[in-house]
This record gives C-alpha cells, sequence and structure tokens, in this order.
C-alpha cells in the first residue's frame, strides 16, 4: 500500500482523509495541533507545524524508505500549498511547480504576477511596521497580510484616521510580518473552485459570497450556483484563468476570489488549494454529486479524475473587453450543479456562552444537510472581525435558490447562543460602545428599529410586567419593523420576541426601556442577557 501525505488535520481536511483511503491509500496526516479534530481518522498522525517543510520532507523521505511510499501529497483549506508542491517536487510526484505556489501563497508576488501578465487587480504597494504613510493617501483602500487566511487582519480603511491601526493589525496577523495596501474594488464577490489538468481548466464551483459588516469583510454564507448571468460569468471564469496562467500553475486545484465592478471583472486572489468554509468538501458535492475533493487527489496522483472527464461541459471563451486582445490559455469547462446549496453562518454578539439550545431543531428543518456549531458553553465569542470568528454553520440544500436560502435562515432562527450575565465585553456592546477606528462596528441587530426607539423612548419609566409576553407589549413605534428588518442571523424583531418569549418565562418585571434597547442592539441575546442580569 502506497501513502498520501495530507497537510492539515481540521474538518476541512476531513474529504481528503476519507477520499485518500477509499482508494485505498494510507492517510499520513500532519498538523501542529495533536488534538486537531480528524487526528484519529489518520491511518498515522505525526505533529509537525505545517510550516516546517524541511520537517514535511524529511517524513517524506522516511515514508519512501518503508513499505509505504508517498503516492502524492495534498491539503485543502489551509494555506500551505506551497509546502505541498515542495515536498511534492522533492519526491518527484505531481503537483504545481513550487515557485507557482509560492506566487499564489504570498499576495505581492501574486499581485506582481498579475500585474505583469496584465490581468485585472487592484493597485498595491508593501507594507511593514516601518512603513510611512503619505498624508495624501486616497481612500478607501483594503489592507491585509500578505500570507494568511479566513480574513484575519483584513479589513477595509475608510479614511486616514483607521490607517495606522490597520496597517498594525494587518502585519500583525502575517508571518512575515508583511502586508498588502491596495486599492478597494466596489463589486459582487464571487468564489471559484477549478482543475487545472492536462492543458484544460475546469470549473467546480462558483458561488456568490455574501461579505458584510465593513470595515470588516466577514463572508456570511455563500450559494451556489450563481445567481448571475452567463455573460458576467464567463467573463469572469476568463479572468481567472489568465490569473492562472500568469501564477504559472499547472497541474492541480486553484481557487479564486474574484469580484465583478464596474470595470468588469478583478481578481482579488487566486491561492493553489481548494476552498475552505464548506465550499470544496460540502456544499458543491451537494449541488453537484461530484466528490471533487477526491477528483482533485486523482490529479495529484498523476490519474485521470475520471468522473470530472465524463460529466464536464465545454465552456466558451468570452473575455470581458479589458483582456479580449489575450489568447486563451486553457481549454475551458464547467462540471455544473443539479441544485442549490446555500451555507449561512451564525454570529454572536461578545460574552461567553452559558447554553446553546435548538441545535436539534435545526437539524430537522427540511432542505438542512448539515449543523456545524463552532462554539460551545463556556466559549467566549465575538461579534466577528474575521471568518474564524463566527460561531457555526448551516448547510441546506434544495431544488431552487429560495427553497435553500429559506432553510439555512429557518434552521439558523432555531439556534440561540445565551450568554453568561455580568460580562463587561457584552455590556459595552449593549451600550453601542466602538474601539477607536471602528466607527459602525459592531452593528446594531435593528439599525433602523432603534433610530426610530431613539427619537422617542416610548419605554422610559415603563416595566414589561413579570410573566407578560415581551411580543404582545411592542410599542407602536417599533410596529413598521417587526417584520421588515432582520438581524445579522436574518430573524426579524418578531422572530426575536417570540423566541424571548418561548426562552424566559418572566418570574419577575423588567425595566423596558433597558429591554428594548438591548434587544434592538442584540436581538435576542440582548434581551435574554438582560432579563438575565436582572436589571430592573
Amino acid at each position: 500500500m502506497q501513502s498520501i501525505l495530507i497537510l492539515g488535520a481540521g474538518l476541512m481536511q476531513r474529504p481528503a482523509i476519507e477520499a485518500a483511503k477509499k482508494n485505498n491509500y494510507r492517510a499520513v496526516v500532519v498538523d501542529g495541533n495533536p488534538a486537531a479534530v480528524c487526528v484519529p481518522l489518520a491511518d498515522r498522525f505525526e505533529p509537525i507545524d505545517l510550516k516546517d517543510k524541511d520537517a514535511l520532507v524529511r517524513l517524506a523521505d522516511e515514508l519512501n524508505e518503508g513499505d509505504a511510499p508517498l503516492a502524492a501529497v495534498f491539503t485543502a483549506g489551509t494555506d500551505f500549498s506551497a509546502n505541498v508542491a515542495y515536498v511534492a517536487e522533492h519526491c518527484g510526484l505531481k503537483s504545481h511547480p513550487y515557485e507557482a505556489c509560492l506566487n499564489a501563497s504570498d499576495k505581492v508576488r501574486m499581485r506582481g504576477c498579475f500585474a505583469k501578465a496584465g490581468v485585472p487587480s487592484p493597485s498595491f504597494r508593501e507594507v511593514t511596521k516601518d512603513t510611512v504613510f503619505s498624508e495624501n493617501e486616497t481612500f478607501p483602500k483594503v489592507i491585509k497580510p500578505v500570507d494568511n487566511m479566513g480574513g484575519r487582519g483584513c479589513r477595509k480603511v475608510r479614511d486616514a484616521s483607521e490607517l495606522q491601526g490597520a496597517a498594525e493589525d494587518a502585519v500583525r496577523n502575517s508571518r512575515s510580518g508583511r502586508a498588502i495596501f491596495e486599492d478597494f474594488m466596489d463589486g459582487a464577490e464571487f468564489s471559484i473552485d477549478a482543475i487545472v489538468w492536462n492543458g484544460t481548466l475546469t470549473i467546480t464551483g462558483f458561488a456568490d459570497r455574501h461579505i458584510y459588516y465593513p470595515p470588516y469583510f466577514i463572508e456570511t454564507g455563500h450559494t451556489m450556483p450563481s445567481s448571475f448571468d452567463d455573460k458576467i460569468k464567463n467573463e469572469l471564469i476568463a479572468t481567472f484563468a489568465l490569473g492562472i496562467q500568469s501564477l504559472g500553475l499547472t497541474h492541480g486545484v486553484a481557487k479564486a476570489d474574484i469580484k465583478y465592478t464596474a470595470n468588469g471583472p478583478m481578481v482579488g486572489e487566486i491561492a493553489a488549494r481548494l476552498s475552505g468554509g464548506y465550499m470544496s468538501g460540502w456544499t458543491y458535492p451537494y449541488a453537484s454529486d461530484c466528490n471533487l475533493t477526491e477528483q482533485a487527489l486523482l490529479v495529484a496522483l498523476g490519474k485521470t479524475p475520471d468522473h470530472l472527464v465524463q460529466n464536464r461541459v465545454p465552456l466558451p471563451w468570452q473575455p470581458h473587453p479589458s483582456v479580449a486582445e489575450k489568447p486563451q490559455p486553457f481549454a475551458l469547462y464547467d462540471l455544473p450543479c443539479k441544485r442549490v446549496s446555500a451555507e449561512r453562518a451564525w454570529i454572536s454578539i461578545p460574552g461567553t456562552i452559558a447554553s446553546v439550545t435548538g441545535l436539534d431543531e435545526a437539524t430537522k428543518v427540511e432542505f438542512v444537510r448539515d449543523v456545524l456549531p463552532r462554539n460551545s458553553a463556556g466559549d467566549n465569542v465575538h461579534f466577528p472581525r474575521n471568518n474564524v470568528q463566527k460561531c457555526g454553520n448551516i448547510i441546506a440544500v434544495a431544488p431552487t435558490r429560495a427553497q435553500a436560502e429559506k432553510a439555512a435562515y429557518d434552521a439558523i432562527g432555531r439556534i440561540t447562543l445565551r450568554l453568561e450575565p455580568h460580562n463587561p465585553q457584552t455590556d459595552a456592546f449593549l451600550r453601542g460602545e466602538e474601539e477607536q477606528g471602528e466607527h459602525g462596528f459592531p452593528p446594531p441587530a435593528f439599525p433602523s428599529a432603534l433610530a426610530a426607539y431613539e427619537k422617542s423612548p416610548c419605554a422610559k419609566g415603563l416595566e414589561i410586567p413579570a410573566r407578560a409576553s415581551a411580543e404582545a407589549l411592542l410599542p407602536p413605534s417599533l410596529q413598521p419593523f417587526a417584520d421588515t428588518e432582520t438581524d445579522w442571523n436574518h430573524g426579524t424583531l418578531r422572530q426575536a420576541l417570540k423566541r424571548f418569549d418561548e426562552l424566559h418565562v418572566n418570574q419577575y418585571a423588567i425595566n423596558a426601556d433597558v429591554f428594548w434597547r438591548a434587544m434592538l442592539r442584540g436581538s435576542i441575546q440582548g434581551a435574554l442577557y438582560t432579563a438575565d442580569c436582572d436589571i430592573q
């Protein structure tokens, strides 16, 4: 039996481990965290830091000297595709070239490749801790680490007052102490996965991304297939293909974050790995019946990805006019979706979780395929500033987009994270306090309703009586917003009130003004927190 070396033992690597074993290979898994969730699935686990490429080579050499030599090196959902290529090249295995993966791993190198090849992407420059910014900077801009993922240290810089703090945060979140400072791209955003094989580029997932909460870029979910028309999709795919060519990626997978702006497609980044965020291992296989990770693993093994070849359909070369003169770099194909997958995250206001309810209820919602919590009682939670601070994810799969999205939101509406009382971070959020350089963040749950209430705080001096229904006491000034405005988890004010009445049977009176302010700022979590603190 031969081995496949898999970098990473987190949940995003589970499909790769399962695909290796399904195809009768020994799954040798490495991760710096010996307690990672998929360690028990490995045939052999080694606690190796994924940054340590020399330690990875030593393990590869050991395997090749034994009775289960390496047949492939693989990762998904990590930022270490360059080390995959480094080990593969050392062992003479199939992969993208190492230098190409370095291009796809370092955003400054990446942008340089795009600029040289004329691939549309933002103007940029490199930033370090010693960078002195000009007084003549124009805004908005974006700043982010050159070598991190998950949105860590990435944010929009809206004016000069936000710049220095944002730069320090980006550099702090970079492994190499470097960040990229670039023009802001305004437009719809997409995630695209693809397999590069034998001179072809096959699209294996094209999703609309749902990004909110400036100045940060929090992906609250994605939906595939895209709702945009074929003209826009084909232009985006052509730009993606040119970007892949410019980086030198030739054999393996590629993933794009890309926008469609007023000037056409612009590449955010292209990675030499499959998507994280449940796209490559969950939502796309559900939507397409293609085990994408298995097909990508076959390519890494130097084999033919049979399902891909048998089911893909050709795509036209229809570039945007901005790149129309460039020759077609690959024969283009798509492996289309048969149904709709919608992934949605649930998020929390700051605090410490006392309990989580509703997970079982969520699993029973029609069309819901997965309920994937990330936090439990005792965990500290934050309103997310990056994509690893979300509290869990729902995946729904349905015949139509409307059905899939509704199922995901209905499931999230059944999940409640109740917070421990008397927490300074929760109190600060409910008071509407903001950190320096974060104007408008975090946003209140129901901003329009809160604005209307603050103009006429009609509950001052009143109480919500013991054992009374909060929904029945909704002030008249808030009635117009009860069913129209939704919170971060897509629940309405009325739904939050119903949930409050279900979860908290009042045994005492509550200060009505404090309650309504907490509800409008923090939705069900704020209301329950206020009641649990027994504020009179």
